[in-house]
């Protein structure tokens, strides 16, 4: 089987990624991945792609096998994941377009197969800082120096989907002071964290959501126009950062995160 260093998962409007690629399919314990993976290079680096939804967007965010993709993503040697998706803004200052690098997630999530540890060893992983500090940083330093507006930390809200919120939950979660509200990027990350992956989240605004004041309803159209219109530069920016991405060292914060984990 192909391997790779770094891997990339697509979220709405976000099926390709590489050039010249070879088309890997992998089997897990928790049944299949979303897809066939993509493996190629980008900048002398081995990259996996894909996309969470499937090739034709055919999953929707509470029926996609995140157990299978990242454990697939760790069997093609994987060490270090991007998460970009599509997300609605809470904050009415957060612009069309503009990218937040998250630091925090709150899952409002319901009945997601959310842990690869079922039992009998119980194992709890501290989620305290749950994305990697290391992507994080090359992902905003990359940002800066190619014009890309994007935040430096933020809260991105998790909601089951996939219907998008009421007024009264968006203007609930915009009062408890998280930025940014999405369908997939839990247990995507925390996922990553129990194989002790490093993952980093990026949340590209595609709408404000409902709760902002002045806000439309959100649709899924607008949502994915906005996003291709931004495929661009998100891609001009994943191809600017991977081939930054150092090893994954053996003493990472995520590299060590089942330590004393497990009683």
């Amino acid at each position: 089987m192909p391997t790779a260093e770094v891997g990339v998962f697509g979220g709405s409007g976000f099926y390709s990624f590489l050039e010249d690629v070879e088309e890997v399919e992998v089997d897990t314990p928790f049944g299949k991945p979303s897809g066939p993976f993509t493996i190629g290079e980008v900048g002398g680096r081995r990259v996996a792609f894909l996309p969470r939804h499937g090739l034709k967007h055919e999953l929707p965010p509470h029926a996609i096998p995140f157990r299978a993709n990242v454990w697939a993503m760790r069997e093609l040697g994987v060490r270090r994941i991007i998460g970009p998706n599509a997300s609605g803004a809470l904050r009415a200052e957060l612009e069309l377009g503009e990218f937040v690098v998250c630091d925090q997630f709150v899952d409002r999530t319901s009945g997601r197969a959310d842990t690869f540890y079922d039992g009998p060893e119980t194992t709890h992983v501290s989620t305290a800082d749950p994305y990697c500090p290391d992507l994080r940083a090359l992902l905003v330093e990359a940002a800066g120096e190619l014009g890309i507006k994007a935040r430096d930390g933020g809260t991105v809200v998790v909601i089951q989907g996939p219907r998008f919120s009421t007024r009264a939950e968006s203007r609930w979660f915009q009062d408890a002071g998280w930025d940014t509200i999405n369908m997939t990027a839990y247990p995507e990350g925390y996922l990553a964290r129990e194989l002790e992956l490093c993952y980093a989240n990026i949340s590209m605004v595609t709408d404000h959501d409902v709760g902002v004041e002045g806000a439309p309803p959100v649709s899924h159209e607008q949502v994915v126009t906005v996003f291709n219109e931004n495929n661009a530069r998100l891609r001009e920016l994943l191809f600017a950062v991977i081939p930054r991405i150092p090893p994954q060292s053996e003493e990472h914060l995520c590299a060590t995160a089942l330590r004393g984990a497990r009683f």
